[in-house]
Order: C-alpha cells, then sequence, then structure tokens
C-alpha cells in the first residue's frame, strides 16, 4: 500500500508540473517514475514442495515490494516555438516537461486501483481473523 502511495505521489506530481513552462533544458521539469523491487521472504523454509504446486520459489516468497529510487524521466523534452511566452530563450523557444499525461494518468488509474485492492485483500483478512476467533464461542 505504502508503494502505491509513492506511485500516486509522483504521478500526481507529474501531472501537476505537465505544462509547466522553462527558458532552458536545465531548468525545465522532468517525469519522474518510482523503481519497485520485490521484498523476498522465506515463508516456505528450505524445504521442498514448492515446485509441486506448479509455482515457482519466487512466486510464493514475495512478499510485497519496496521503493528502491524515484528516478527522472530520460524522455526528450518537448521544445516550443513560442517568441512571445516570457520564458522564451533567445531563439524564442520554451522548454515544457516530457510528461505524457495520458499515461500519467493511465498509470494513477492502475495504482489507484492496486491501493484498493489492497485495503480490500486487508478488510477481508481482519474479517476472517475475527471469524475465526468467534468459532469457539458458539459451543
Amino acid at each position: 500500500m505504502s508503494a502505491q502511495s509513492i506511485r500516486l505521489n509522483t504521478t500526481s506530481s507529474n501531472l501537476a508540473n505537465a505544462e509547466t513552462a522553462s527558458s532552458s533544458t536545465d531548468e525545465v521539469y522532468r517525469a519522474r517514475k518510482p523503481i519497485f523491487s520485490a521484498i523476498q521472504a522465506d515463508m516456505m523454509g528450505q524445504g521442498g514442495g514448492v515446485q509441486d504446486a506448479g509455482f515457482s520459489r519466487n512466486e510464493l516468497e514475495s512478499a510485497g515490494v519496496k521503493v528502491d529510487a524515484i528516478v527522472e524521466s530520460d524522455v526528450e523534452l518537448e521544445q516550443r516555438y513560442q517568441p512571445d511566452h516570457p520564458k522564451a530563450d533567445d531563439n524564442g523557444y520554451v522548454y515544457y516537461p516530457n510528461v505524457n499525461v495520458v499515461e500519467e494518468m493511465a498509470d494513477m488509474m492502475s495504482a489507484s486501483r492496486s491501493f484498493q485492492t489492497n485495503v480490500e485483500v486487508m478488510n477481508t483478512a481482519k474479517s476472517m481473523m475475527q471469524r475465526v476467533m468467534t468459532l469457539g464461542q458458539g459451543q
């Protein structure tokens, strides 16, 4: 859930800065993306039986993801000829971020749905635990 929150934050930052003009390539905002890696947990122990279920060891041992870094995109910046713009350089060009709004919106929807799914899983697990605790009380 925290990884999806970071993903949502970087996406919203990208969208907020999508039309930010700058007078040079050094000052312009660049799209940011989080880099994730799987957190491995030895839940199955060192014994066998993992391959028998049809899953690889890595599929069964993943305990979630962590954010390794947030990197800036190296996609080319957008350069527009706008000589009347206050931020135009000496040649009349204004530089805009390399943010693809459609891609960012799709990323935001994906992150939002992943977050919602994680919340539902947590609520289901909580409900199941509460039911387990009440099993012995009915006798």
